[in-house]
This record gives structure tokens, sequence and C-alpha cells, in this order.
């Protein structure tokens, strides 16, 4: 089976960093991109960050300049580099890949998520 499995997100004051990973296992022919989101109480889950296959990044306005994403490609893990932590970022966040499966079309898989909170 094809699994993502998050892990790095902790408690952290205003300001400082963490660096968030997602480990992709299983029988996968190609990742065709991978992604974080992220999802606070009360509100619908955003996209934070994104590469395709070709590694063009796009992140959302309220995290430019802050995070960062990447990949390696033989760990086939995914990371997301987060600096001048905000409140605002507290949120469960979440790795996203569309990948092709050995024998099957392309589809999204999600991880179990890990959770972030930012003090004041």
């Amino acid at each position: 089976q094809v699994q993502l499995v998050e892990s790095g997100g902790g408690l952290v004051q205003a300001g400082g960093s963490l660096r968030l990973s997602c480990a992709v296992s299983g029988s996968i022919f190609r990742i065709n991109a991978m992604g974080w989101h992220r999802q606070a109480p009360g509100k619908e889950r955003e996209l934070v960050a994104a590469l395709t296959s070709g590694g063009k990044a796009n992140y959302a306005d309220s995290v430019k300049g802050r995070f960062t994403i990447s990949r390696d490609i033989v760990k086939n893990t995914l990371y997301l580099q987060m600096n001048s932590l905000k409140p605002g970022d507290t949120a469960v966040y979440y790795c996203n890949a569309e990948l092709t499966p050995y024998g099957m079309g392309p589809r999204d898989y999600w991880g179990q998520g890990t959770q972030v909170t930012v003090s004041s």
C-alpha cells in the first residue's frame, strides 16, 4: 500500500522554526506532484506549498518568503522548512501527493497530518 507519513510538528514560539517531513512508501511508478496543505479549526483546508514533477515550487501568499518546500528524490521524502512562524500558522499540516502506483492510474494520497502550534 502507498503511505504518506508526516512528522516534525510541535509547539513553537512565534518567530521560531520547524521542519516537517513526509515519507512516501509503497510501489510507486511515478510521483507527479507533491505538496503541503493545512487546516485550522473552523477553516477549510488550504494549499501551503507544492512541487511539480519538474521542480517548480508554488506557495500561498501568506507563507511566501518564510516557508520552503523541497524533496529528496532518493529518500522519497518531502520537506517543508517553516521559518518566522506566526500564530496564524497554527494548523494541522497534511502531506499530499499525486502518485501513479504500479498497475494503477494516477490518484491523490494524503498523510495523517501533523499538528503545528505557534504561541505568541
